[in-house]
């Protein structure tokens, strides 16, 4: 797995390439949770366009993103979701929790915090 960062206006935008399981969860979760307490970064954007699969860790992790960016009231969006991340996220019940969208371009202009929301 590999993950960047980019800064875009307001907005960081992460991107996660590979498969996101228990044993890079940890990368996942500081990458996250360094924008959001250190940066304190407006908007936090996922792009999970090259992950194919999440585990039930790597899940927990975003969830624990959405938690924090809620607390420091900051945005948190998910987008380019995969066949199999869409039904993890749907079996979990989560897809309607945080903000879903089909790519970085919708993600970017969305008011943080607005009527933007799952799709």
């Amino acid at each position: 797995m590999n993950i960047s960062t980019r800064q875009f206006e307001n907005a960081a935008i992460v991107d996660v390439t590979g498969d996101i399981t228990l044993y890079n969860t940890p990368e996942v979760r500081k990458t996250l949770l360094d924008l959001l307490k250190e940066k304190r970064v407006k908007r936090v954007i996922v792009n999970l366009e090259k992950v194919k699969y999440i585990d039930s860790a790597g899940v927990a992790s975003l969830v624990e993103g959405l938690k924090l960016s809620r607390d420091l009231k900051s945005g948190f969006a998910l987008y380019g979701l995969s066949k199999t991340t869409r039904e993890v996220l749907e079996l979990t019940r989560l897809l309607k929790v945080f903000e879903v969208y089909d790519n970085e371009e919708e993600a970017l202009s969305a008011i943080p915090g607005g009527a933007g929301g799952a799709k």
